[in-house]
């Protein structure tokens, strides 16, 4: 694993982009089309000009010296995963990759990487709909990387989207499959807005690039038979703020397998516990409509929470959380990032989780990290799904300053800036169907993240 120092500054993006007066947005991929990805490297058809294939699941593709110039400081991803023939739940991901100057190509081995966003697909048959599925990720932290003087002179900046899926259940299960090696398309968008302009008071320090993290593999841990991992990295300067950036999941379908049982994971900065979590979400059924292909996960009607919270890690169809731990003002030195989940098992010496982790800090002014992640919060959004009405409550101590509803696509259908009331309502008879992410601003200055259904 390889570890470097960047002093940076705001966003990322890619390809063409259309600009407005307020709100840019770069489309980096545009329907690239996914192969195969166990199969040797298709080279016909060739990828869209500008797109490097570095593999059936991997493709690449280098941001503009124009399109880094239009970022301003709100940075949102829309990754759009559209059926072809894997009929399968997936994972993908997307990243970052650092290439020295003016090379032409690269090898995704040999870079410095980091991971900034992770999805899972839902069980999708092509011919029915929909048969597309959106996912959005407000990162404005990640504004800061791309819009840096000192790492925009030292390396270019290429924006990976990974998928890795296979055709051969969906050969003989789906009609128009036969004989067929394509599995999805994929879409990726940057959007961003506010003041443009390069920075020079960050600090990226990559830390671990989706490796593996299990109990019985000594690569995989500190210990074997324990599920813990540690890694010690340094910091250049003193920090006025920082944060760490951790992408975990948990896989193995096996029977006993850590997919299906929620466990407890602690993470330490510097021998001190500063965050636990239960990955899985309150329901996977938001999702159910993008789960097209029958399938033993959703089976045939709506579960219950409870029965979703007993088996599930993440729902297919839906991104994995980006954890955000902030850390506030940070010394110069050696530092260490633990984490371990004390109960997992890994039954049979079968399943893993991929584990991404990066640290950021500012030498001075504040790191915005609002809306990196979906938080388990003190708030209650109901009805969901909602026709008529969504209401938004408030049910412990943080205070509800703001509300922005976003749709499918990542435009912004309604702002609210000063609610200043435990309860706030909107119809949604204005609204299509489908899925919305509803942001909740805080008076303590947090974001909290809600996903609803409106009918």
């Amino acid at each position: 694993m390889k570890k470097f120092l960047l002093f940076l500054g705001l966003l990322f993006c890619s390809l063409h982009f259309s600009a407005s007066a307020q709100t840019t947005t770069i489309k980096v991929f545009d329907t690239v089309l996914y192969f195969d990805g166990y199969a040797n490297r298709v080279d016909t058809p060739l990828p869209p000009p500008g797109v490097i294939r570095h593999r059936n699941d991997l493709y690449a593709r280098k941001l503009s010296t124009q399109e880094l110039q239009s970022i301003g400081n709100t940075l949102t991803m829309n990754i759009t995963i559209k059926a072809a023939c894997d009929n399968y739940d997936r994972i993908g991901n997307v990243n970052i990759a650092f290439v020295p100057k003016g090379d032409t190509t690269y090898s995704p081995d040999s870079v410095s990487r980091i991971e900034i966003g992770r999805y899972i697909t839902p069980f999708m048959n092509k011919n029915v709909s929909p048969k597309q599925v959106p996912y959005t990720y407000t990162m404005d932290n990640v504004a800061y990387l791309l819009r840096d003087a000192a790492l925009n002179a030292e390396y270019d900046i290429w924006v990976e989207l990974e998928l890795f899926g296979v055709p051969y259940a969906a050969n003989t299960q789906v009609a128009g499959c036969a004989g067929r090696n394509d599995v999805f398309y994929g879409s990726l968008d940057f959007v961003t807005s506010g003041p443009t302009g390069s920075q020079n008071n960050n600090v990226l320090i990559p830390i671990a690039f989706k490796e593996s993290f299990n109990n019985y593999n000594a690569n995989a841990t500190d210990t074997v038979g324990k599920t813990t991992r540690t890694f010690t990295f340094d910091v250049p300067q003193n920090l006025t703020d920082a944060s760490f950036f951790l992408i975990t999941s948990n896989h193995g379908a096996n029977s006993g397998g850590e997919e299906y049982i929620r466990r407890n994971h602690y993470v330490y900065y510097d021998g001190s516990l500063i965050h636990t979590y239960k990955p899985g979400r309150t329901s996977c059924e938001p999702f159910r409509q993008y789960n097209t292909q029958g399938n033993g996960i959703y089976g045939s009607s709506p579960k219950s929470d409870a029965t979703w919270q007993s088996f599930s890690n993440w729902c297919p169809g839906d991104k994995i959380d980006i954890r955000v731990l902030n850390l506030g003002p940070v010394t110069a030195g050696t530092h260490k990032f633990m984490i371990t989940v004390p109960a997992a098992t890994f039954a049979g010496g079968q399943g893993n989780f991929p584990l991404s982790l990066y640290f950021q800090g500012k030498t001075s002014g504040m790191l915005s990290t609002k809306d990196a992640q979906i938080t388990k919060s003190s708030f209650s959004v109901y009805p969901n799904p909602a026709q008529g009405a969504v209401i938004v409550e408030q049910k412990g101590n943080l205070s509800i300053k703001g509300i922005r509803v976003y749709d499918a696509l990542g435009r912004n259908v309604l702002t609210q800036t000063q609610v200043n009331q435990p309860k706030f309502s909107f119809v949604t008879t204005d609204y299509a169907s489908g899925l919305y992410l509803i942001h909740i601003e805080t008076k303590e200055g947090t974001v909290i993240e809600k996903l609803q259904v409106i009918k």
